[in-house]
C-alpha cells in the first residue's frame, strides 16, 4: 500500500467527541487563556451572557450547563486571546514586512490595542488619537466628489445597534452603497425566497426540528460551519426522523456524531448515525436533482390519482394548498415534464432510481424541513437553486405548519440581523419612508453597490473611499488580484476591527486607518453604564448579548461608539441624530430601531426575556407578501448546469472551509475530519480522476481556470493532490486560497453572489511561477509575488 503524503492520514473517529474536546484544550492553550477561557465559554449563549461570535444557529432553551461547540469555542478564544499588538509591534514591523507573513500569522498576533494611521514616509502604522482619526476620516469623506464615491462594508459580526447606526450615518451622508458579507453567501436566499414566498428568511423555528419526520440536508457541512446544529440533528436521528443528505463530499459530521454532552457516548466511544441516506451529488447539480425529485413526485401523484377509484389512496401532492395558496403550478409542472431524465442524471450524477426513492420517502413524510447552506447559494444558478427547494416544499404544503419549512443556514452570528435593521444596497421604499419620518431627512432613493459592484467601482475609480465595519473583504471576495487593485486605487481606507488581517495592508493613496473595537466577550461601558447589544439568529430570534471581560486596552472602543464618532465628525450640522446620546445608552438606539421597524415593538422590554423574541414571519402564517399575493412556483427552464462543458479534462472545483477555519480566519492548519494535518496546500480529487490523468496522490499541480474570464494570471500554483471520496468530474480545495480562480464576473446574475462552489478548472503538473500568479504554501496563504502596494 502506497504511503500517504506528509500531513495526510486517515481519520476514522466520528465528529465531535474526544477529538473536539482535545482540540478545545489545544485552542485554549494556544491563546494563553486556559483558566479565563473556560470561564468565558460557560457564559456563551447563556441568559445574561454573550452571543457566540461564530455561527447564527439558534440557542435552545438552555437545558445544559454549556452551550458552545468546538468551532464556536475557537471563535470565542480567538477573540478573547491574551495576546496583544500595540504601537510597539507596528513600530517593529513595516507594512512591507507584514505583507510577507501568512494570513494565519497576521491574525494570530493578537488584539490591536490602539487606533492607527499609516505613515507612507516610514511604511509603518502609527498610533493616532481617536478624535484626530475621526477628523481625518471626516476630511477624506467630505472631500469626495459625491456621496456615492464612498462604500460602507459590513461584516455579519456587527450588532443590530452598530449596524443601525452605520446605515443611518451612510444614508445621512447620502449613499446606499452597502456591500455586505451576505452578498457573498446567502444573497441568493435574500433574493430568491421573497419572490417565492414574500420573505427572505427561514420559515421554521428550532422547535420545528423536533416535529419533522424528514429532513433534507443540502449543500452544507454543519460539523464545521454551524456545529451546534449537530445536537439538533442528533436528536432528530435518535427519535427516528429520516435525514437525507445531498453533498458532493462525504462530510464526517453528516455521517456520525459523538456528542460531548452525552456521557454514555463519550464513555463508550460510541456515536449516532446522522444520515439515513447520503447522496453524493455532482458539484453544480443541485437544481437538476431537485427537478428530478419534483418530476418523480408529480408522476407518483398522477399514478395514484389514476388508480384512485380502485385504491382510495390519498393524493401525494397537497392539491388544496396548491389551489388555495400558490401560483404558477401548471407552468412549473409543464417544465418538469419537458425535462428529460437523461439530462437530469447527467448533470446531477445521481440515478433516476435514487431520485425516485427520495420522492417516495418525501411523499410519505408528514412534515419536511429542507436545510441548506452555501453549497446551494454560491453558484451561477444560486437564486434558482433556492427557488427549486421552495418549489419542492410547496408541492406538499410544507410551509406554515409544525415541523415543516425552509431553513437556510446563515453563517456569521448577526448577518441576518444587519439586513433586518437596514444594511441593504437595494432599500425598499417603506424603509426609506420610515427613516424619513423618524429622522426628518430625505434618504437617497437609488440603489447602491453590493460587494461585486463595489469592487468594480473601486477599480474604475468611481468609488474612492471604503469603510469596513469588520471583515477581511479583499480576501473574502472573489478575484483577490482585482480586489487588491481596487483597494490600492482608493483615497481613503478605514478598518474597524479586533485583529490584523491582509485587507488592512492594502493601503489607500491618501489615508489608511485601523480602528480597534470591542469584541462580543468584552465589557461595554458607556455614559449610562454597562451596555448590551442584540443579534438575530437564523430563525429570526432576537436576543441580548452582554460581554464581561476587560477590554484589551483603554484605547479600544465599541463599534457603535466608533461609528458615531465618524458620523459626528463627518456630518456636522447635517446630522439627523444625537450621536452622543445614542452611544451613551444603547436602549435609545433600540427605541429608534423600533420606531423605524414596527416589527421590533417593545424591543427593550422583550429582550429581557431569556431567549429574546421572534420577529414576525408572514410566510409562517401563510400570508404571501408577493406580487401575486400567493406563494409562487418558480420555473427554471432546462437545467443550466454550472458544469463548464463536456470536456473530460475540465473539472468543476468547489471551495471549502477547513475545520480550523471560520470564513477567512484560519485558527490552525488542521482539517482533521478530512484527514489533513499541518497544511492547507491541497486539492481533493477522487482516484478515478487521478488515474485518468496519470497522476498520484502527493503529486503537486497547478490549477487554472477554464472559463471565458480566464487570463494568463488566473492560476493557483503548488497544490498537492489528496485522494478523497468525490463524484467524478469534481475537485475541491480551500477558501480563500483558490479565490484567484474565480473571476469577479463569475456570479449568479440574480443575486450577484460569486460562484465560489462551481469553478471549471484544468490541472497541470506544477511549473514555474509567473509575475502575478498565486502560489500556495503549506500554511495556506495566497499572495502575489509582486508587492501589493508597489
Amino acid at each position: 500500500m502506497r504511503k500517504r503524503p506528509e500531513g495526510i492520514r486517515n481519520y476514522d473517529a466520528p465528529a465531535g467527541g474526544w477529538g473536539a474536546t482535545k482540540a478545545l484544550a489545544q485552542t485554549l492553550k494556544r491563546q494563553q487563556i486556559v483558566v479565563q477561557g473556560v470561564r468565558t465559554l460557560l457564559k456563551a449563549n447563556q441568559p445574561g451572557g454573550f452571543d457566540c461570535p461564530g455561527c447564527a444557529w439558534p440557542d435552545p432553551k438552555h437545558t445544559s450547563s454549556f452551550e458552545f461547540c468546538e468551532n464556536g469555542a475557537k471563535a470565542v478564544t480567538w477573540e478573547s486571546t491574551a495576546k496583544r499588538i500595540g504601537p510597539d509591534f507596528f513600530q517593529a514591523h513595516s507594512v512591507a514586512a507584514l505583507w510577507q507573513q501568512t494570513d494565519h500569522w497576521l491574525e494570530s498576533q493578537g488584539r490591536i490595542t490602539h487606533p492607527l494611521r499609516y505613515n507612507r514616509d516610514t511604511d509603518h502604522f502609527e498610533a493616532v488619537g481617536w478624535q484626530e482619526a475621526f477628523d481625518g476620516i471626516a476630511q477624506g469623506l467630505n472631500a469626495l466628489p459625491n456621496p456615492d464615491a464612498a462604500e460602507f462594508y459590513t461584516s455579519g459580526r456587527a450588532s443590530n445597534e452598530a449596524a443601525f447606526l452605520y446605515q443611518l450615518f451612510a444614508r445621512n451622508f447620502g449613499t446606499n452603497n452597502f456591500p455586505d458579507c451576505s452578498n457573498m453567501c446567502h444573497e441568493a436566499t435574500s433574493v430568491g425566497l421573497p419572490r417565492s414566498i414574500g420573505v427572505g428568511k427561514a420559515t421554521v423555528t428550532l422547535e420545528d426540528y423536533d416535529h419533522a419526520d424528514l429532513i433534507l440536508s443540502m449543500g452544507h457541512n454543519p460539523g464545521t460551519n454551524h456545529p451546534r446544529m449537530m445536537a439538533t440533528l442528533r436528536d432528530a436521528a435518535r427519535r427516528g426522523a429520516t435525514i437525507i443528505v445531498f453533498n458532493p463530499l462525504r462530510e464526517r459530521a453528516l455521517e456520525r456524531f459523538e456528542s460531548p454532552q452525552a456521557p454514555v457516548e463519550m464513555a463508550t466511544l460510541s456515536s449516532t448515525q446522522i444520515a439515513t441516506t447520503y447522496l453524493q451529488i455532482r458539484v453544480g447539480g443541485d437544481a437538476a436533482a431537485l427537478k428530478g425529485i419534483g418530476k418523480a413526485l408529480v408522476a407518483l401523484d398522477r399514478t395514484i390519482q389514476a388508480s384512485n377509484q380502485a385504491t382510495s389512496q390519498p393524493p401525494v401532492l397537497d392539491h388544496a394548498f396548491i389551489a388555495g395558496h400558490t401560483a404558477g403550478y401548471a407552468e412549473f409542472v409543464a417544465d418538469l415534464d419537458a425535462t428529460p431524465w437523461e439530462a437530469i442524471e447527467g448533470v446531477c450524477g445521481l440515478t433516476r432510481a435514487q431520485l425516485e426513492d427520495v420522492a417516495r420517502v418525501y411523499a410519505a413524510a408528514k412534515a419536511t424541513i429542507c436545510c441548506y447552506g452555501m453549497g446551494i447559494t454560491q453558484h451561477r444558478s444560486g437564486t434558482r437553486n433556492v427557488q427549486q427547494i421552495m418549489n419542492l416544499l410547496l408541492l406538499k404544503g410544507n410551509i406554515g405548519r409544525p415541523g415543516a419549512g425552509i431553513s437556510p443556514l446563515r453563517g456569521h452570528s448577526n448577518v441576518q440581523g444587519d439586513r433586518t435593521v437596514g444594511i441593504t444596497e437595494r432599500p425598499k421604499p417603506a424603509l426609506l419612508d420610515s427613516l424619513r419620518d423618524v429622522f426628518q431627512f430625505e434618504p437617497p432613493r437609488h440603489d447602491g453597490h453590493s460587494v461585486v459592484e463595489s469592487i468594480a467601482a473601486m477599480r474604475s475609480g468611481a468609488s474612492k473611499a471604503m469603510i469596513c465595519l469588520g471583515g477581511n473583504l479583499a480576501v473574502a471576495a472573489s478575484d483577490p488580484l482585482a480586489c487588491f487593485e481596487a483597494f490600492r486605487n482608493l483615497d481613503l481606507a478605514v478598518h474597524i476591527t479586533t485583529k490584523l488581517n491582509r485587507t488592512q495592508l492594502l493601503l489607500a493613496k491618501k489615508a489608511s486607518y485601523i480602528l480597534p473595537c470591542l469584541g462580543r466577550t468584552e465589557l461595554d461601558m458607556q455614559a449610562s453604564g454597562k451596555q448590551s447589544v442584540t443579534v438575530e439568529d437564523s430563525m429570526s430570534m432576537v436576543h441580548a448579548s452582554s460581554g464581561f471581560l476587560e477590554p484589551p486596552s483603554d484605547q479600544v472602543r465599541s463599534e457603535p461608539a466608533i461609528v458615531a464618532g465618524i458620523a459626528k465628525a463627518t456630518l456636522g450640522d447635517r446630522s439627523v441624530a444625537d450621536w452622543d446620546a445614542l452611544v451613551g445608552d444603547y436602549a435609545l438606539i433600540r427605541d429608534k430601531i423600533e420606531a423605524v421597524f414596527p416589527d421590533f415593538a417593545g424591543y427593550n422590554e422583550r429582550i429581557l426575556a431569556p431567549g429574546g423574541f421572534q420577529l414576525p414571519n408572514t410566510a409562517q402564517q401563510r400570508i404571501w407578501k408577493t406580487d401575486s399575493g400567493k406563494a409562487n412556483f418558480a420555473v427554471f427552464p432546462g437545467l443550466e448546469e454550472d458544469l463548464a462543458n463536456s470536456d473530460p479534462g475540465v473539472l468543476t472545483l468547489t471551495t471549502l472551509r477547513s475545520h480550523d477555519q471560520y470564513n477567512t480566519t484560519i485558527y490552525g492548519l488542521d482539517d482533521r475530519y478530512r484527514g489533513v494535518f499541518g497544511r492547507r496546500d491541497v486539492l481533493f480529487i477522487n482516484q478515478a480522476e487521478l488515474d485518468r490523468r496519470g497522476l498520484q496522490e502527493g503529486d503537486v499541480v497547478d490549477v487554472a481556470t477554464a472559463m471565458q474570464h480566464a487570463h494568463a494570471d488566473r492560476v493557483v500554483r503548488g497544490l498537492m493532490l489528496v485522494c478523497y471520496d468525490l463524484p467524478d468530474g469534481c475537485c475541491a480545495s480551500y477558501y480563500p486560497e483558490t479565490q484567484p480562480l474565480i473571476a469577479l464576473e463569475h456570479v449568479d446574475p440574480d443575486s450577484l453572489t460569486p460562484s465560489y462552489k462551481s469553478v471549471p478548472v484544468l490541472l497541470s503538473v506544477a511549473g514555474p511561477l509567473g509575475s502575478e500568479e498565486i502560489v500556495v504554501n503549506r500554511e495556506g496563504v495566497a499572495g502575489s509575488r509582486t508587492p501589493v502596494n508597489a
